[in-house]
């Protein structure tokens, strides 16, 4: 089992949970059962192009322990995903859903493709494949899906319609990340970056920073790093950096955030919106900010760029975008760089899930104003459960957030027991 998960992304998420494992003193014949996935499925997505070809895909979905609740977690399309990469998101969600005391194991799915190489309409056909293969294996009860990278509402509509269309009834809580019209919540489309920006003034407020006038640097200008960055905005920092996967640009005296997102909304890329303000994307980690958001994909910030950082924050908006590597030199550095680690930063999007899940459960809808002000006080609770264990035991925040977590996920397993 163990040849099975590989890759950078996995060893991370191995040597961490390994870390914490030693920090918390777990027998080594307690670690695998608690670090290795309960389930791991591989599916083939046959599907019709638009060209009359027939085109296979190949589709994972991980699901790590069913031990609180259903799995829980998204689905991306990249052309780079692989078994062990799933794994290790999936692993991440248990740990981040039992820090923020939501009832669910941690899962993921994924395909191997690139979404912009297809049409509108081979997409809806991967899609509905995909849910298709997995309706064995998933259930409001056991795994529900969410987006992720390369998925979005409009994705989530066609795995729902597909799993109802297969029991004969409309089943809204099989996924969540819907639209509003097919059982999906106000605040959703916000939560993940909603939280990493108010999260972010608690890490302001805590060293004693005013974020009128602090600045900020965004990497990844998807749906968590534009709301992140509106978010930020919208309590006065200056957005002084901002990129994707096409450019990156750096103006000292600030970005348009507005700006920056209308023409994100219109041409679907930051690229073209300035030939004036281009930077090298890995330098721009590197420049002079107060918040630094990574909200991109895992394992940007590694020790070498660990050791140029100018930041007094760090809110990781991404799943894994610090190294273990990097980790030890920011602890070297002992510059007191403030790190809101990613399973407490962007759970967000997870906790407003979870509120999707419950309304899609009883069919009762909350207000916009409901769900963020339950979302804040869900984020505060974890935030300060967190600082306080770190004070507590002289350790990190990454280490206080994930003991949290595998404590709660070890306790239940123990309380439970081993069946048969």
């Amino acid at each position: 089992m163990k040849s099975l998960y590989a890759g950078p992304v996995f060893e991370m998420a191995r040597e961490q949970f390994h870390v914490i494992a030693d920090h918390l003193g777990i027998p080594q014949d307690d670690r695998d059962r608690l670090l290795y996935p309960k389930r791991a499925i591989v599916v083939s997505c046959p599907i019709h192009m638009d060209d009359g070809r027939q085109r296979v895909f190949v589709g994972y979905r991980v699901q790590h322990h069913l031990t609180l609740g259903p799995a829980k977690g998204g689905t991306r399309f990249a052309a780079n995903v692989d078994i062990g990469e799933i794994a290790a998101l999936a692993i991440w969600m248990s740990w981040k859903c039992a820090l923020a005391d939501l009832p669910y194991g941690g899962g993921k799915g994924g395909v191997a493709v690139d979404p912009h190489a297809l049409s509108m309409r081979e997409l809806e056909n991967l899609s509905r494949r995909y849910m298709q293969e997995m309706i064995p294996f998933v259930g409001p009860r056991v795994d529900v899906m969410a987006p992720d990278m390369g998925t979005n509402e409009q994705v989530m509509a066609w795995f729902m319609d597909t799993y109802s269309m297969y029991q004969g009834i409309t089943v809204p809580e099989i996924v969540t990340g819907k639209p509003v019209g097919t059982g999906g919540t106000l605040g959703r489309r916000e939560a993940t970056g909603h939280g990493v920006a108010f999260l972010s003034f608690r890490a302001l407020e805590a060293l004693d920073i005013n974020p009128v006038g602090a600045t900020a640097i965004v990497q990844g200008f998807g749906n968590v790093g534009t709301h992140a960055a509106l978010g930020l905005a919208a309590r006065g920092v200056k957005l002084v950096g901002v990129s994707d996967h096409t450019v990156a640009y750096h103006d000292p005296r600030g970005l348009e955030v507005r700006a920056l997102v209308d023409h994100v909304e219109k041409n679907g890329v930051l690229l073209g919106w300035s030939s004036e303000a281009v930077i090298d994307p890995r330098s721009l980690l590197e420049q002079p900010c107060d918040v630094l958001a990574p909200c991109a994909v895992e394992r940007v910030i590694d020790a070498d760029v660990a050791r140029r950082l100018n930041c007094r924050v760090i809110a990781e908006g991404a799943n894994g975008p610090t190294t273990p590597e990097a980790d030890r030199v920011l602890a070297e550095r002992n510059d007191g760089i403030f790190v809101i680690p990613d399973i407490l930063c962007n759970a967000g999007g997870v906790v407003v899930s979870y509120f999707e899940w419950v309304q899609d459960l009883q069919q009762y809808f909350w207000s916009k104003e409901e769900v963020m002000d339950r979302l804040e006080r869900a984020l505060d609770r974890s935030w300060s459960m967190v600082v306080a264990r770190a004070k507590r035991d002289g350790v990190s925040n990454r280490t206080a957030a994930m003991a949290i977590g595998v404590e709660r996920v070890r306790k239940a397993k123990q309380a439970r027991g081993l069946f048969p």
